[in-house]
């Protein structure tokens, strides 16, 4: 699939917009992505109302501070929608926001530090939408840059909230 940069920020300048009408906030705990879930939430003016914050939890003890379990992480690994639920359901609770987003995988190398479940490409993330988490896994084609890794995956997590709202 070919991802357009400025399609995928449009996208996040309407669902920003679209969340504010309803008078919903949200949160994320980010690891492949690394925030830029969050920078693309923020972008729009107005989002304060609605962005309560963000964790970015790059590695596996970030995530246990931030109240995943560490025991989800030894049974399922990092790379899990099993883990990814725990992300999206623990900043929630942190933030005390009606959506929470959990994102975790591994973008165009495989990560050194969890070499057995790191597949390029493979991203878990889950959605907490007042308190009914659903998980999800896609696959991301190679793509040009670290960047554009990110803005698939930001896409695909686009695509089924917006489906949720």
């Amino acid at each position: 699939m070919n991802y357009c940069e400025q399609e995928i920020r449009k996208d996040y300048e309407n669902l920003t917009k679209d969340i504010i009408e309803k008078k919903l906030t949200i949160t994320t705990m980010e690891s492949a992505t690394a925030g830029q879930l969050a920078s693309l939430i923020t972008d729009t003016e107005g989002s304060s109302a609605v962005f309560k914050g963000a964790f970015v939890t790059y590695c596996n003890e970030a995530k246990i501070m931030q109240g995943v379990s560490a025991e989800v992480l030894e049974k399922y690994s990092v790379y899990s929608v099993e883990t990814a639920k725990e992300m999206a359901q623990a900043c929630a609770k942190a933030y005390r926001a009606d959506i929470g987003i959990g994102v975790t995988g591994t973008m165009g190398n495989v990560d050194p530090e969890n070499a057995e479940a790191s597949v390029p490409g493979q991203v878990y993330f889950a959605i907490d939408y007042q308190g009914q988490v659903d998980g999800f896994f896609v696959e991301i084609e190679p793509q040009e840059s670290r960047l554009m890794y990110k803005l698939a995956v930001a896409k695909e997590i686009y695509d089924k909230l917006k489906g949720m709202l």
